[in-house]
């Protein structure tokens, strides 16, 4: 059967366009109902179950199916995935409606629908012939969609009823809106609200925890007056900000302060690009990375950042006359340049929400059912929940959802969400730091699988059109120990006319991921593999990360080759890519690599081609240097872990050897000849990367601590940055060198991918390279495998496709690989934090030599070189008789007593672990040397109690 869907649309000229839209609808479509006779048992994906028995409910013992409308599946669906809410029917009403309402939940309730243990099924009703319904004259869409949600409801009780005379499935609605709710009885149509319905499950009392609160009105405290001034309306804010009475911004609250926040102003405003928010009632009820309006203050109300640590510790919500008084500390007076334009927020454009990781702050009310949640991430206010749970809860780490922040409570409503296990083990914790890191890592569903290549898999006469046979070349790869992902690897031979050629291939990604399925949609997402120190989350598949696209030696592998002639000067004559198969000759270590061009023992072709590598590379490396390319420095740790307990049992800090650069030299190259390439092809939309210069300010710390030691580093170039740096030199302080090169690491900005046709600058300060790009690591970037897609198609050896070629559909990709490579950082950092808390947990109290790196009004931050671990000594402690300390911001320098602390003197420090908060267990350090009367610990400390205030306090600075 056949509608017509007619509706006028206006065109750019002004005119009016009648657009008929042809619109089919079907009588095969299957209820999803096994054993149903009227469709014959036709259903597309997970069917419902054919007599579902659980959950037990009071208020419908009969078996029956769920059919909840947007609003439920939009608030609700953390009940929904709880594994005992089984066999709902989601209409396609509904699924549109969240779809276009919000991307995350979709993703979510479709993961559900694709779970065969969850038997939920879609229903397309739309194109029903018995449940479409068309719009009514003066019937909004939202009615519309209401009214056909409630016509599906009514259809599938009396399509059940025709299974069998004695069928007693029902199918419930489940609705929030009163109207409609009512509406729904009113026709025969079962009931109930999602409150009502989850706590008739008598046998699932935790359900309820999982309840989102929705009214605002409903939740606020009844005694509770008002805090915040209202948010205003959308409409308004728009208004506002287009005539500029609001600007527009990204609200990032301070992990330090919990009464200051900043926000980043969207646009080309130079004038006011941040502005600082200070105390409760300016930062209104706007939480991390909220969208949200903003008002500038008069000039004579504008602040300064305030340098007062504060941490929000109270637990009696309804205390804002404390919070007063701390927001008086906040305002000291400044010289008017220190001054900075202030704001309030006085709307909410876009909640940027998300389920957060933390611990249950127990009530001291015996049996209260209302409690706060502590955040893991302190920017992140606490939030109240009600758990009946709470006696189990504490000292575990839990999930919760925010629902709504009334505007006379002191913090958001919320709901619990998932218990994620006890707090400090690695796996709980290791959740925890992904979680809070936005990392995806659920199990790859079997949509993306389902577009991984049947095994056994081969290389077909299909997969050589367009591809070189190199097989016969000696190609090996170096990589760390334990690497299963091999993306690269190298050959070395000379050639007749007593050139060399030297090839770099890489892995053919992009053969196996094709643009626009599932699996290249996940890998998009994924954005970059996530190492943490003793688990990978893939980017792709273990069958393509691991097996199929790792470059393993013996076996045929395709390729991306990147081969060059070059004479013995490493200066390339030609450049050529090419799709190929290899099969490389040896997988080797660093180490491996190392002894065999180190042996004069060993001279078989893989050694001399390895040879020949190291030769060139430390002639491309000098030419670098020569142009400007930086070599900085951060210490790195690896972790030898116990083969049973996987505890770590030592840390040191990463030996590198010279083929650790001879492999870093080829890939740089690699990089540098392939992003030519697609910008003389594709000059508007290359994915390049860029690393720009910092500005001269961010050098201040590093020349004057170079300063402090008689030494001059200059920052105009990179090149007389690298310059002064080799100089920089102390025959009785050799390391001084590295501690120099780890601080200009800090002073760098970060590098970014970005499409050449939205940027002007291309140039890699780092580097020295005016264009540069990533093509060495497809199997573990995403970025990698566009390059390679624009590759392909600039030699012929593919096609293109619409959103190659779209530099605004680039620019966005590029934005959320920006994002991920980002928070995968701080998730290895924090990886790397947690296992040097395990490490120090079973060493006890260790005494180490350190160098200080920075000084501070109040602490030295400093450097254990044994261990690559960095953390802060503190000389104040709040509540204590504190020495007098005197701070020079020019030397830089710190006076304690009658000692004088300078960047880079040599102290010993005493490190332990502080689990006193059970949250933010965290690695403290204690000065030993030099001696100060009152601060310096003593030598021996074997009855120091760890779990105690201390005098002074260590955060890791990673």
């Amino acid at each position: 059967m056949l509608k017509s869907k007619t509706f006028l649309k206006k065109t750019r000229a002004g005119g009016v366009m009648k657009i008929v839209r042809e619109h089919y609808l079907r009588d095969d479509i299957g209820c999803g109902a096994p054993g149903c006779a009227t469709c014959g048992g036709a259903h597309e994906g997970p069917a419902l179950e054919p007599q579902p028995q659980d959950p037990a409910s009071s208020l419908c013992p009969q078996p029956h199916y769920l059919l909840p409308d947007t609003n439920v599946l939009l608030h609700q669906i953390d009940v929904l995935e709880d594994p005992a809410i089984r066999n709902v029917i989601v209409l396609q009403t509904v699924l549109q409606e969240v779809r276009n309402r919000s991307a995350p939940v979709y993703k979510r309730i479709r993961d559900v629908t694709n779970n065969q243990e969850k038997h939920f099924y879609t229903f397309t009703n739309e194109h029903h012939r018995e449940t479409y319904v068309e719009q009514e004259q003066g019937e909004n869409a939202n009615d519309r969609n209401d009214r056909a949600i409630r016509v599906a409801a009514k259809w599938y009780n009396e399509h059940l009823k025709k299974m069998s005379a004695d069928n007693q499935l029902q199918v419930i609605f489940i609705t929030n809106d009163r109207k409609n709710k009512e509406k729904a009885i009113e026709e025969g149509i079962p009931a109930f609200t999602c409150e009502e319905y989850v706590k008739s499950l008598t046998a699932n009392p935790e359900l309820i925890d999982r309840l989102a609160c929705l009214s605002e009105e409903e939740n606020e405290i009844e005694s509770g007056k008002i805090i915040f001034s209202e948010h205003l309306p959308l409409s308004k804010l728009q208004q506002g900000i287009k005539s500029g009475t609001y600007l527009q911004g990204t609200f990032r609250a301070s992990r330090e302060n919990y009464l200051e926040a900043t926000v980043w102003i969207h646009g080309d405003n130079e004038e006011n690009k941040e502005v600082i928010l200070q105390g409760l009632k300016h930062l209104n009820r706007a939480i991390h990375e909220d969208i949200v309006a903003v008002e500038l203050l008069a000039k004579s109300q504008w602040v300064a950042p305030s340098s007062v640590v504060l941490h929000d510790e109270g637990q009696n919500e309804e205390d804002v006359e404390k919070e007063e008084e701390r927001e008086r500390m906040l305002k000291t007076a400044v010289s008017e340049k220190m001054l900075k334009p202030t704001g309030r927020v006085v709307g909410i454009i876009k909640r940027n929400w998300r389920p957060y990781c933390g611990m249950l702050s127990k009530s001291d009310i015996k049996e209260s059912r209302r409690h706060l949640f502590t955040p893991a991430d302190k920017r992140i206010p606490r939030i109240r929940i009600e758990t009946r749970q709470a006696s189990t809860l504490e000292g575990r780490r839990i999930i919760v959802a925010i629902d709504g922040w009334p505007r006379n409570s002191r913090y958001p409503n919320g709901h619990f969400v998932r218990n994620l296990g006890d707090v400090g083990e690695k796996e709980t914790e290791t959740e925890v730091l992904l979680l809070e890191h936005d990392v995806p890592h659920q199990p790859f569903s079997q949509a993306v699988l389902s577009f991984l290549p049947k095994m056994p898999w081969s290389i077909t006469e299909k997969d050589m059109k367009n591809r070189e046979d190199l097989r016969h070349l000696c190609i090996c790869s170096v990589d760390p120990p334990g690497c299963t992902d091999i993306d690269d690897a190298l050959h070395c031979r000379e050639l007749e006319n007593g050139n060399l050629e030297v090839g770099v291939h890489i892995a053919d990604v992009s053969h196996f991921i094709r643009p626009g399925n599932a699996l290249d949609q996940e890998s998009a997402r994924r954005g970059t593999t996530v190492y943490l120190c003793e688990k990978r989350i893939d980017m792709v598949p273990e069958l393509l990360s691991s097996n199929l696209c790792s470059l393993k030696c013996d076996v045929d592998r395709l390729a991306f080759s990147c081969i060059w002639e070059m004479n013995h000067n490493a200066e390339i004559l030609k450049t050529k890519f090419t799709k190929s198969v290899i099969n490389s000759k040896a997988s080797l270590t660093y180490a491996e690599a190392q002894l065999r061009i180190d042996s004069a023992n060993m001279n078989d072709d893989i050694t001399t081609s390895l040879r020949g590598l190291n030769k060139l590379a430390k002639i491309l490396k000098k030419g670098r240097i020569e142009k400007g390319a930086l070599t900085l420095s951060s210490p790195e740790v690896r972790f030898h872990m116990d083969s049973e307990t996987h505890d770590p049992i030592d840390l040191q800090t990463k030996e590198l050897r010279e083929t650790n650069s001879m492999v870093e030299e080829f890939m740089l190259l690699a990089n540098i000849s392939v992003a030519k390439k697609i910008h003389e092809e594709f000059s508007e939309h290359a994915l390049l990367r860029k690393h720009p210069a910092p500005p001269p300010s961010n050098y201040e710390i590093l020349v004057k601590a170079a300063r402090s030691r008689n030494l001059e580093i200059k920052t105009d170039t990179a090149k007389s940055l690298a310059e002064s740096l080799d100089r920089a030199e102390s025959p009785t302080f050799p390391y001084l060198n590295t501690l120099l090169r780890i601080l200009a690491t800090r002073c760098m900005m970060q590098a970014v991918y970005f499409c050449s046709g939205m940027d002007n600058d291309f140039y890699h300060y780092g580097l020295a390279s005016p264009i540069y790009t990533h093509f060495t690591s497809p199997i573990r970037r995403y970025a990698d495998v566009i390059v390679h897609r624009l590759l392909a198609v600039a030699i012929g050896a593919d096609c293109t496709y619409p959103e190659l070629t779209d530099k605004h559909k680039l620019a966005d990709i590029c934005k959320n690989l920006n994002f991920r490579h980002k928070m995968a950082q701080y998730a290895q950092r924090a990886s790397v934090a947690f296992h040097t808390q395990l490490f120090f947990k079973s060493k006890g109290i260790v005494s180490e030599e350190a160098y200080i790196l920075f000084v501070r009004k109040n602490a030295i931050v400093v450097l254990i070189p044994k261990y690559g671990l960095e953390g802060t000594v503190f000389f104040e402690e709040k509540d204590k008789s504190n020495p007098q300390l005197i701070y020079d911001d020019e030397i830089p320098s710190l006076k304690i007593e009658d000692t004088v602390f300078h960047v880079f003197d040599k102290v010993k420090v005493k490190i332990m672990l502080d689990s006193s908060n059970l949250q933010h267990q965290k690695i403290r350090m204690s000065l030993v040397e030099p001696q100060i009367p009152g601060i310096s610990i003593p030598t021996d400390t074997s009855n120091m109690d760890l779990n105690g205030p201390k005098k002074k306090k260590m955060k890791l600075g990673k």
